[in-house]
């Protein structure tokens, strides 16, 4: 966790000292050696550097960290504004380190513990007035990378002013959704997932359901994330969530869900057994080679205490649901199916709407606290009170009674129930485009604190929109912007995306500053819609298609050459299409966590909606006088051809697809909207100037195709690429050399567009590009063909 931590840091750009005990079990000669002596924290920081996900955006950022070790290089931390502690859960050993601390770091720098559950007040004891003043708690999730939550637990000593500080830095600078919780057992985020898991282990047993099943109906389907309950537990450790509802248990008598607290017997065998989960190899899920030498995931049987294979769960519930579109159309139709699968989800969400009502203001003085550290923490969509609020306070109250749960009095006896829009209670409200929360205390409604400071697109949608379509949307943001937003499936790309940027357009020339595209969806965009394609393809309609990718280019270089700036913010997934719209900007605000690349060849093709195109321009731009030119076309080459895709925003600068000169990354995604809505303004009130399309791009011609298509040879030669990769790369260097050239040329960019879509459309007519767009379809998956 430490190395971890050092490592997203380090992301950021601060420079960062890393500290760790020295080495044990030294033999007398390498006790004098600050190789040996270094060896835990150097082994520990390269092992989390090669850990898949990689904790770092690019591998040169880890220079930034510098090691050591506790005897030697202590006063290290005298140059440090924040010393932040991440020794193993032991109160003692912390204490020991707060006296090292104290001895050594500067008056007026913060220092705090990563603890998960520890009490802050019990770390501050024999400190001195200036320490108990900047400390606090600092419950970073692990991997702190990926996952949002920042708790902030102060003590009753430590400054308004540090926790201010840390509320805000936590959010702007480290990207995290932060998270003021009170000194409470397991403080917010723990307390109420490791109930949810607890909850879910009795449920299992009371309902006779397997891991396979609960799994089913506890991941997506549900608004929670792929690993659903067991695989969480099983990468977050069985041993560590049985230690925080144990402590629970312990240090919570007067919590009136306690006994569901205690580990069930099947949990404790498996500790027993040394069943911890992936550290210690197996867990609820095993990993083996079958008898074809083939990877295959076991699940346990809780009852037998065997590995069998896996087994899909069957439910009528679970079926009807994935065919309703959107997360609260499934979940509220889920809540009024009557099978056993229906009844589980039901069951386990009275539990958990009873237990967060009884929570506040025990761990938190405010309803959105619990839910925001839950969908931070946990990477639930909705958190409890926003479920709760989907399913109706009202009438899930009164099923809660029927199944002997209750809510806690301020729900019950409350001035909430008839308070919302049409009648019905409400925690939550939106009213002028602000998200307001239920406040207990003052049984009033009131803003919901840091939201004033960035856009959610949730809460514009009671405003009437500028134009709008089934899919797609085009808000007003205020100060001249625009921001079309798509709302198709998985954000894909098709005609109506297309002709929405071009309406969008069209209204944002006349009457706007500029225009921003983007969403706060899970994912920016999975790219353009092959089913579209394949379908067209498959029926012979290749007229359809030329007009269809003539179209998309068009609209591409629109908006390139725009009369007004037009940002792109992309997230999360931004793949094909959606990379290629990336690339025709004014200028392109990524989140740090995005991943995005031309990964067309992957199902057949190349990019064939300007992408080609651009990477060319970029190429002809990186020439510089006496220059080889060569090497900067082969790796832009081997970029496309391998599918490359960037795995953060900073690591999108290094293949070409970001460009350093007008792009930026954000770091907290829930900023991202504000930041490209605040470059539009930038770029509008610094005399944004339409271009026009470029005619000076250099191609290699010949030269270029020797090379390319020498190097594509040999990887099928050496049995790296198919035949069907081969005719690909030959397509692709084509069109990146400006064709059969006799020597290097300046060409246009619509020269280069028309050789894009000729190779584009003639790899459609190629069966075996057919096949793999099936496939992707069907599996996800490409063939290899």
């Amino acid at each position: 966790m430490g190395s971890r931590l050092a490592c997203h840091f380090a992301n950021i750009g601060c420079r960062v000292v890393l500290l760790d005990i020295v080495t044990p079990g030294l033999s007398d000669s390498d006790k004098t050696k600050p190789s040996a002596r270094n060896k835990l924290v150097n082994d520990s920081l390269q092992n989390a550097l090669k850990s898949s996900p990689s904790p770092i955006y690019l591998p040169e950022y880890a220079s930034r960290i510098t090691t050591g070790n506790f005897e030697d290089n202590f006063d290290l931390i005298s140059d440090c504004d924040w010393v932040l502690e991440a020794v193993i859960e032991r109160l003692d050993i912390k204490k020991q380190v707060f006296e090292k601390v104290e001895q050594d770091r500067r008056q007026g720098s913060i220092v705090s513990t990563n603890t998960s559950g520890i009490p802050i007040e019990m770390m501050l004891e024999g400190r001195s007035d200036d320490f108990k003043k900047h400390f606090c708690g600092t419950h970073f999730f692990n991997p702190p990378r990926y996952l949002k939550l920042l708790e902030i637990i102060p003590s009753t000593q430590t400054s308004p002013g540090v926790v201010d500080f840390l509320m805000h830095y936590g959010d702007l600078f480290l990207g995290k959704t932060t998270v003021l919780c009170k000194d409470t057992p397991a403080f917010i985020a723990n307390r109420v997932g490791v109930f949810a898991i607890m909850a879910i282990f009795h449920l299992m047993e009371e309902m006779d359901l397997t891991v396979d099943e609960v799994d089913a109906l506890s991941g997506p389907l549900t608004g929670k994330p792929k690993s659903a309950t067991f695989r969480t537990c099983d990468v977050v450790g069985i041993d560590t969530l049985v230690k925080v509802a144990e402590g629970v248990y312990q240090h919570c008598p007067d919590d009136e869900s306690r006994e569901l607290m205690k580990v069930p017997a099947f949990v404790k065998a498996m500790l027993e057994k040394g069943w911890a989960g992936e550290k210690s190899g197996q867990g609820f899920y095993k990993k083996v080679k079958n008898e074809k030498g083939e990877r295959e995931i076991l699940t346990l049987d809780v009852k037998t205490m065997e590995y069998r294979p896996k087994q899909k769960a069957k439910f009528a519930s679970v079926e009807a649901a994935k065919l309703t579109d959107g997360l609260v159309p499934r979940l509220q139709m889920l809540n009024k199916q009557q099978d056993k699968g229906a009844e589980f989800i039901r069951k386990l969400n009275y539990s958990i709407f009873s237990y967060v009502s009884h929570r506040i203001p025990e761990i938190a003085d405010h309803l959105y606290q619990v839910d925001e550290a839950i969908k931070a923490g946990f990477g639930w969509e909705i958190g409890p009170f926003e479920l709760w609020d989907v399913l109706g306070v009202e009438e899930t109250t009164r099923g809660m009674k029927e199944t002997g749960l209750s809510a806690a009095d301020w729900v019950e006896n409350s001035p909430l129930p008839g308070s919302g829009a049409g009648g019905g209670a409400t925690f939550y409200r939106r009213e002028s485009g602000k998200r307001l929360f239920y406040d207990i205390t003052t049984k009033s409604y009131k803003p919901v604190p840091g939201h004033e400071d960035i856009i959610i697109l949730d809460n514009l949608r009671a405003q009437k929109p500028v134009w709008e379509t089934t899919g797609n949307i085009l808000h007003d943001l205020g100060g001249g912007v625009l921001c079309l937003e798509f709302r198709s499936k998985v954000n894909a790309i098709g005609t109506e995306e297309i002709n929405a940027i071009n309406k969008s357009l069209d209204i944002a020339e006349k009457d706007f500053a500029g225009l921003v595209i983007g969403n706060d969806a899970a994912n920016f965009s999975a790219g353009a819609n092959l089913a579209m394609m394949l379908m067209a393809a498959v029926e012979q309609e290749f007229d359809v298609l030329e007009q269809a990718i003539r179209y998309f280019q068009n609209t591409v270089m629109r908006m390139k050459y725009a009369a007004v700036p037009v940002v792109v913010a992309p997230h999360g997934l931004a793949l094909g299409g959606a990379c290629e719209l990336s690339l025709h900007t004014a200028s392109t605000v990524a989140a740090a966590e995005t991943y995005i690349g031309l990964v067309e060849v992957g199902v057949g093709l190349i990019p064939g909606g300007g992408g080609t195109k651009e990477m060319v321009v970029r190429t002809s731009d990186s020439f510089t006088e006496g220059d080889t030119k060569l090497p900067h076309l082969q790796q832009r080459f081997v970029t496309i051809a391998t599918a490359k895709v960037a795995t953060s925003g900073h690591e999108a600068f290094e293949i070409g697809i970001l460009n350093r000169k007008k792009d930026r990354v954000v770091v907290n995604p829930r900023r991202l909207l504000l930041e490209a809505k605040e470059r539009v303004l930038e770029l509008h009130n610094s005399g944004y100037v339409q271009g026009a399309p470029r005619r000076d791009i250099e191609v290699m011609g010949r030269t270029g195709l020797g090379l390319l298509y020498a190097g594509s040879e040999a990887f099928r030669i050496a049995n790296y690429a198919t035949d069907h990769d081969l005719l690909i790369a030959k397509k692709l260097a084509w069109v990146m050399c400006g064709g059969d050239l006799s020597s290097p040329q300046r060409v246009s960019e619509q020269y280069l567009l028309d050789l894009e879509r000729e190779a584009f459309l003639s790899l459609l007519g190629e069966q075996k590009s057919l096949q793999r767009i099936e496939s992707v379809l069907k599996t996800g998956k490409p063939v290899r063909n």
